[in-house]
This record gives structure tokens, sequence and C-alpha cells, in this order.
């Protein structure tokens, strides 16, 4: 696997942003959310490689956990099936190759 860099700390808010708006906007339109008051967002992590973005985060709602990855700078959703324990095994596996991305 080729190393991964660090999102430059002037680009990190804006591009964390961005695909946290893009994943919310998807939930809209399911039943993934009631209300959008309590919702969080949480990165993972978030690299780039190659000139492309790549991230693993969730977003917890009013109703559920939904976890999302960035590959090749493309959004995805992840299965329902996709929990916690993965997400923290695989976040802890892509610090300890890349470093720490914040």
């Amino acid at each position: 696997m080729e190393r991964a860099d660090k999102v430059p700390k002037d680009q990190l808010k804006e591009v964390t942003e961005s695909l946290a708006n893009t994943a919310l906007t998807q939930l809209e339109v399911g039943d993934d959310v009631g209300e959008f008051a309590h919702t969080k967002v949480e990165f993972g992590y978030i690299y780039l490689r190659g000139g492309e973005y790549e991230a693993l985060f969730k977003v917890m709602t009013d109703k559920k956990t939904v976890y999302f990855a960035v590959q090749q700078g493309k959004l995805m959703r992840l299965q329902d099936t996709f929990s916690e324990e993965p997400f923290q095994r695989t976040v802890q596996q892509m610090e300890t190759f890349h470093g720490d991305w914040k």
C-alpha cells in the first residue's frame, strides 16, 4: 500500500465540512434521520493519496450511526452492518501505517 499524506491544515476544515455536508445530503432522502439538531460527525481519519482524499467517518443522527468511506475521492455509504468495532480497528490500522492525520 502506498503511503498517504496529511491533508494540509489550511484545507482540512474545508474538506471535512464538504464531505460531512455531502453525507448529510444523502441521509436527508432516507429514514436515517428525523431531525438534524443533534447530528454529529466524527472523522476517524482523512488522508491524501495521489491527489485524492481517503477518509473514514461516521454520522450520528437521532436515529442511528451511519458510516462513510472516501476512496479515490469518491464518497460511499458503508453497509449498515459496519459498526464501531471495525471503524476503530480500521482507524488504528491507518494511523499506525500513515501516522496521525490531524
